[in-house]
């Protein structure tokens, strides 16, 4: 297999071969700043595109999906979360939304929105949603915070889709593994975006990238993708050193012009005004890394209620929509991980051009080198 340079081996491993890819680079499925443009894209030049489809009701994932098989004939993931909600979901109160409301009041009439009242949950299935992905026939599930059931996943495999399951901690790696997926993205806490921890809670569960894939690609025998702070091709070059078989980025793919990311959300990326990020439960309900600004702050401040996940999602959106008509960047949730700052193109070929190129130099060796490392035990 030979890249747009000449290289041969890079390129050339379980992963390409089980994904039926020419490059081992994974687009991050992005979630509600997913584009069928982008997926297509990343898809169409050799890499895995993919889709975040967790929020969508299941008769939009399939149109979704027949968009993207339109514009696309490689391969492509649809991602979906295993768990659709947080505990006491169905059970929050008109009272407690209130509360959450408060701190946020002063902020959506600074931006002239309207204030919500509060509507009943009404809940998504991810059964009803695994069910369009086997319908369509997708090629590949890829899945965070937690596991589908032992029928859900047989299904899939019974259909021939590759199924990449996401893991922040070892544990999560072995428990995948056993469970029978296809491939395993460790994924570091430097990722923009939820943390998909489901073995413990997220904030047990922040291990670094760096300290993450190996003791993964260790623990288990599937390909391994890297996760989690990597912006350019030295971290494509870094996750080979460390034993994987590719990489997943998200921030990188967020800055081009074929995201869902608004012109403010890719104008932050790229300017530098991502350069600091954080943590918090804020935006959603559940822990996700985004860019520091007021809005963050604000919602990191002691004794702030947050709704569990989805009702602070929604709840978020009466700020950040009209935060963003009035170009109010210090009141929008910015996702990015901790390498948004080396983020440099607006275009997904280019950025891919630039990546292929940069990691051909060294990557067949330092692939070459780890993959030896492995076989000759070392890492045992």
């Amino acid at each position: 297999m030979a890249d747009r340079t000449g290289s041969k081996l890079w390129t050339d491993n379980r992963l390409t071969s089980r994904l039926g890819l020419q490059y081992p680079i994974i687009q991050g499925p992005l979630g509600g700043l997913s584009s069928q443009k982008l997926t297509a894209a990343v898809s169409n030049y050799g890499g895995l595109g993919s889709f975040g489809a967790h929020g969508l009701k299941p008769e939009a994932i399939r149109e979704v999906i027949r968009e993207i098989k339109g514009i696309t004939s490689k391969p492509f993931a649809m991602n979906l979360w295993v768990s659709m909600e947080d505990e006491g979901t169905l059970t929050s109160t008109e009272e407690a939304f209130h509360r959450s409301l408060s701190p946020l009041t002063k902020h959506i009439e600074s931006v002239g929105g309207d204030l919500p009242s509060y509507r009943p949950y009404e809940p998504i299935r991810f059964e009803d949603q695994v069910q369009v992905l086997l319908d369509e026939g997708i090629p590949a599930f890829s899945f965070i915070y937690g596991i589908p059931s032992k029928q859900i996943l047989n299904a899939f495999h019974h259909k021939g889709i590759s199924l990449i399951g996401t893991a922040t901690t070892v544990d999560e790696a072995i428990a995948l593994e056993r469970a029978g997926v296809d491939v395993i993205a460790a994924s570091g806490f430097e990722a923009g975006g939820h943390r998909g921890s489901f073995l413990q809670s997220s904030e047990d569960s922040l291990t670094g990238t760096m300290a993450l894939v190996p003791q993964v690609v260790d623990a288990v025998r599937l390909p391994v993708v890297a996760a989690g702070g990597i912006g350019d091709a030295r971290g494509i070059v870094a996750a080979f050193a460390l034993g994987a078989e590719g990489v997943q980025m998200g921030t990188a793919f967020l800055a081009c012009e074929e995201s869902g990311a608004s012109s403010l959300h890719r104008k932050a990326i790229l300017s530098g005004q991502a350069k600091q990020t954080a943590l918090t439960r804020g935006f959603t309900g559940r822990l996700a890394r985004g860019v520091k600004n007021r809005l963050l702050d604000n919602f990191n401040e002691k004794d702030i209620e947050i709704l569990p996940y989805p009702l602070q999602r929604a709840l978020v959106r009466h700020i950040s929509i009209p935060a963003e008509k009035a170009g109010q960047i210090e009141l929008l949730p910015l996702w990015a991980g901790q390498s948004a700052s080396l983020s440099r193109h607006t275009d997904v070929r280019t950025l891919l051009d630039t990546l292929v190129k940069e990691t051909s130099g060294i990557g067949e060796a330092v692939q070459s080198w780890s993959a030896r490392r492995q076989r000759e035990g070392v890492l045992e």
